[in-house]
């Protein structure tokens, strides 16, 4: 089983990052609803807590509090390329580094993150009444994310 300790500070913190900006990718790709979509992406966090014992690097993950440095974000830069470029990295790394099952968890949570974002705001119609679940915009990058997920291999030890 992997764990926290079978990473450096840094790789880990790469792997706490991945999940928060991938549900970030997906709020930025629409308007409005940010605090109901980080709200939804903190019950995602919430939930893994509560199933601990499964995976003992999620168990570390769910516990690592979530946080993205504000100079990242600072001066309009790319949320999307930040996001791709670090769930790559982080994918690189727990391949490396990990079980070909945790692979497959830890791509379920970051998948769970960004669907809990897309999720949590009606998009479109008035007052609540009509609307879509999910906008096409975050639908693209939903299948952004799912199209990376799926297209790293899973290497085994």
């Amino acid at each position: 089983m992997t764990s926290k300790a079978d990473f450096n500070a840094d790789e880990w913190s790469t792997l706490v990052e991945a999940p928060v900006l991938a549900g970030m990718r997906v709020v930025s790709s629409g308007r409005g609803g940010t605090i109901r979509e980080s709200l939804a992406m903190a019950k995602v966090y919430t939930e893994a807590r509560r199933n601990q014992g499964a995976s003992e690097l999620l168990d570390a993950l769910a516990s690592s509090p979530p946080a993205v440095s504000p100079q990242q974000l600072q001066g309009g830069g790319d949320i999307a390329a930040l996001s791709s470029e670090r769930l790559r990295e982080a994918l690189r790394l727990i391949g490396e580094k990990g079980s070909p099952e945790d692979v497959e968890q830890y791509k379920r949570f970051v998948l769970s993150v960004a669907q809990a974002a897309a999720e949590a705001h009606k998009e479109g119609g008035f007052i609540g009444i009509g609307g879509k679940q999910i906008s096409a915009e975050e639908q693209a990058a939903l299948d952004e994310i799912r199209a990376m997920l799926d297209a790293q291999p899973t290497t085994p030890r």
